[in-house]
């Protein structure tokens, strides 16, 4: 599922742009672990654009365009309420601890001390479980049915990667080397056998991807973890999410 899967998801029981909000916000959350960038606002907008979905969710497609966060998310356990109890003291209660670990612990802005990766990872986490709760609850499928659905959203390349069948082109004037590295992020992080790679990338000649991929093996942004196949490395991510970053129109 790509991001556009998702909105989709998501959009059977939201309004669209609420859909379409949470996945941004949801797939930066994802970048940012994945890179360890720390300091962005995401999370506290993933939050903000959760109470709204609840609020719609209530309130027949209706809610705020600045909503109250934490006295909604204090108030919805205790009041009435149409929501399930998945969102109405779960979600609520996660939403609160996520909202309080993103103000508390300056990811919002730089300080002189970091806050730590974990903080983020648990963030991420927290996002997964809230918006497999909302896909579930719009679908009708089971929570873990839900849960593989969010799991694959891929690592956003922007508009660098399209989908065709099953290959996938690279849209951006690169290099060999730089073009594998995007590549394997819209895999990641599952590994791509080499033969797969050398069909998305048909435009170039075959000895040329394979030194490119040897090449990054060297440089340690590669792995090989079965026979034929690579996988990006930590670094090798945060490279890849660089030469992505700087491509996107």
């Amino acid at each position: 599922m790509d991001r556009g899967g998702l909105v989709k998801a998501l959009s059977s029981g939201l309004p669209s742009k609420l859909a379409s909000d949470l996945a941004d916000e949801f797939m930066v959350i994802r970048r940012d672990v994945a890179s360890d960038v720390l300091g962005r606002a995401a999370p506290g907008k993933f939050v903000e654009t959760v109470v709204q979905a609840m609020e719609a969710l209530e309130n027949n497609g209706q809610y705020r365009a600045q909503p109250e966060v934490d006295k909604y998310l204090r108030g919805v356990e205790s009041r009435q309420s149409s929501l399930p109890d998945g969102l109405r003291v779960c979600a609520a209660r996660l939403a609160r601890a996520m909202y309080a670990l993103r103000s508390k612990r300056n990811i919002v802005h730089k300080a002189t001390v970091d806050p730590s990766g974990y903080d983020l990872r648990l963030l991420y986490a927290g996002a997964q479980w809230i918006l497999a709760e909302l896909i579930s609850l719009s679908q009708g499928i089971s929570g873990d049915e839900a849960g593989r659905l969010v799991a694959e959203v891929e690592l956003p390349a922007g508009d660098l990667v399209e989908v065709i069948g099953d290959r996938r082109i690279v849209h951006a004037d690169l290099g060999v080397r730089e073009e594998v590295l995007v590549l394997l992020m819209s895999h990641h992080p599952e590994p791509i056998s080499v033969v797969a790679i050398i069909k998305s990338l048909d435009r170039r000649s075959e000895s040329g991807v394979r030194k490119a991929i040897t090449a990054l093996w060297k440089e340690k942004l590669v792995e090989r973890p079965g026979s034929g196949e690579v996988v990006l490395t930590g670094p090798g991510l945060r490279e890849a999410i660089r030469v992505a970053n700087e491509n996107v129109a």
